[in-house]
């Protein structure tokens, strides 16, 4: 760490107005760094607190954060983004959601949105670094030809890693994550002992843009689904569905069939437009193949490596290999074979398959199919 003066590192930080921000920012400043705040404005009409599930781009959030940088006595910026977040986050969402995919977008606004349009701002403010306050640790590249490194954070119970997988290395040679070395109950307790407003603030846990129903939000959208067939694993007719966007695999409730044993979404199939349902048994998957494939510990995938996996953010690990895609072009790797040790219930296209080797994030992709379980 630079001191304070002469010198110092300039750095952006990534400002929602929550507790997790608000002490990286504070942090970061005690540490001699040359703090701006930056807070992205992602809609156009941000709700307020008293109709969100759980507040996150409110404009109360904003404010909050305003006024922890100025209690800290650093500049603030409110960077418009409504534009780039409707076309590179908002857009896509629909979009998987008609293709029967069930996407994540928090992860895309980490990586277009955050590390991309942010980090491009903190940029053109003469920043060395972009500063978020997720729970997770980075290792920069210490020498021309060695690589930059993304690692768990010290609080499992928060570790936030599986939501950074896609950064590339020159994003990660420029992030900072001040709390990959604490606990949650440290960050908090951090912030009561500095005076922070944002102390016992809740966590935002839910997609910002969508305020009511899944299914509500993708019909103001236009998604627009034929009905079909609900059909058994065998291929039985066992009812109607309403549209596959409306669906996603391991669902149970909702379904609107009876039957003695409880029956789950096992597959979408477009091509049919039938939903395919089984027994949770039918629901396991051995593997699954992921595409928009991102290294990090690696610059290829040349042979079989060994390690863990998440198949959705904070869901359950597990052992397994990752192995490129026998017959993949030389000069280009876009996708992966992941086979799991043991069965994984409910692995969704269009969520994301981080693969772990110990604390360090090897790299992952997107789901596109499962492998069906033994």
């Amino acid at each position: 760490m630079e001191a304070k003066g002469t010198g110092a590192k300039r750095v952006a930080v990534a400002m929602s107005g929550g507790v997790d921000s608000s002490v990286a920012c504070l942090i970061l400043k005690q540490q001699g760094y040359d703090v701006v705040g930056l807070t992205m404005k992602l809609l156009p009409n941000p709700p307020s607190e008293d109709v969100v599930r759980a507040p996150c781009c409110t404009l109360e959030m904003a404010q909050d954060a305003m006024r922890i940088c100025h209690s800290l006595g650093i500049p603030h910026y409110t960077i418009n983004l409504v534009d780039e977040f409707e076309e590179s986050v908002i857009v896509p969402f629909v979009r998987e959601y008609s293709l029967g995919r069930t996407p994540n977008p928090c992860l895309e606004c980490n990586r277009v949105m955050k590390f991309g349009y942010l980090l491009q701002k903190a940029r053109e403010l003469g920043c060395d670094y972009l500063a978020t306050g997720h729970y997770a640790r980075v290792r920069h590249a210490s020498t021309p030809g060695t690589r930059a490194l993304l690692l768990r954070g010290v609080d499992k119970k928060k570790d936030q890693s599986y939501a950074l997988y896609s950064l590339t290395q020159d994003e990660l040679n420029h992030a900072l994550f001040p709390l990959g070395e604490l606990t949650k109950e440290e960050v908090r307790r951090i912030a009561r002992e500095a005076g922070l407003r944002t102390a016992e603030k809740p966590e935002s846990q839910e997609i910002c843009f969508v305020t009511g129903t899944y299914k509500e939000f993708l019909l103001e959208r236009g998604v627009r689904a034929e009905p079909g067939d609900i059909v058994d694993t065998s291929g039985k007719v066992l009812g109607k569905h309403i549209g596959l966007p409306f669906y996603t695999v391991g669902q149970r409730k909702g379904l609107g069939i009876a039957g003695g044993e409880p029956l789950y979404v096992v597959d979408l199939d477009l091509e049919r437009n039938a939903l395919v349902v089984g027994r949770r048994a039918e629901a396991y998957s051995a593997g699954c193949k992921a595409e928009n494939l991102n290294l990090i510990a690696a610059e290829r995938l040349t042979d079989s490596v060994s390690g863990t996996c998440m198949v959705r953010y904070r869901g359950k690990e597990v052992g397994a290999t990752m192995e490129p895609v026998p017959g993949a072009p030389a000069d280009g790797q876009d996708s992966a074979i992941i086979r799991f040790d043991t069965p994984q219930f409910a692995v969704t296209p269009g969520q994301s398959a981080v693969f772990y080797q110990g604390d360090y994030v090897f790299g992952g992709g997107v789901i596109t199919r499962r492998l069906a379980g033994d």
